[in-house]
């Protein structure tokens, strides 16, 4: 599993005393707060302490320590912020999608192998996984009638798919 997981993107400046406007690819601003330290590459090298966060429109403005004008902010306009996995911890029975992302995704009952985790998306009402097998895509609901166990350290899904789901394979 990845060490250090991304949080969100760098997209813009905001003022000119180094502040960014942030798109977040966690759940939400709370998440994000737990982190005081967030990284500009995935390995967890240069750090960028942040002094401020706050939410704007969909998504946020953040203050680094270490950007203090618009010129450095230029700088890292368009990179992904990473976050320290041990910074993060998520409450019992969540999961990081990028975990998720290669588990093998099996019938809970029969065993049948129904493919990989391609993709996790969200429509609004519940997380939706897009499971790969060869060429073809299906479209499953990560909802509890559906999702039986998720052992991300075994890169595990179980599912017990509804009628028809995979029916056609």
């Amino acid at each position: 599993m990845k060490q250090y997981l991304e949080v969100g993107l760098l997209n813009n400046t905001h003022g000119v005393r180094g502040e960014m406007k942030l798109t977040l690819w966690c759940d939400d601003l709370d998440y994000l707060r737990r982190f005081q330290v967030l990284y500009l590459d995935p390995e967890g090298q240069h750090p960028l302490h942040v002094t401020a966060l706050r939410p704007q429109k969909q998504g946020a403005i953040i203050r680094f320590a270490e950007i203090t004008s618009i010129e450095q902010a230029e700088t890292i306009k368009g990179k992904v912020l990473y976050g320290d996995r041990a910074d993060g911890k998520l409450p019992e029975g969540r999961t990081y999608i990028q975990d998720l992302l290669g588990c093998l995704v099996i019938d809970a009952d029969s065993g049948t192998a129904y493919g990989t985790i391609a993709d996790v998306q969200n429509y609004g009402s519940c997380d939706i996984y897009d499971v790969q097998k060869g060429k073809a895509h299906t479209l499953v609901p990560a909802i509890d009638d559906v999702v039986v166990e998720k052992d991300v350290a075994a890169g595990v899904v179980k599912i017990r798919p509804m009628k028809g789901l995979f029916d056609a394979d």
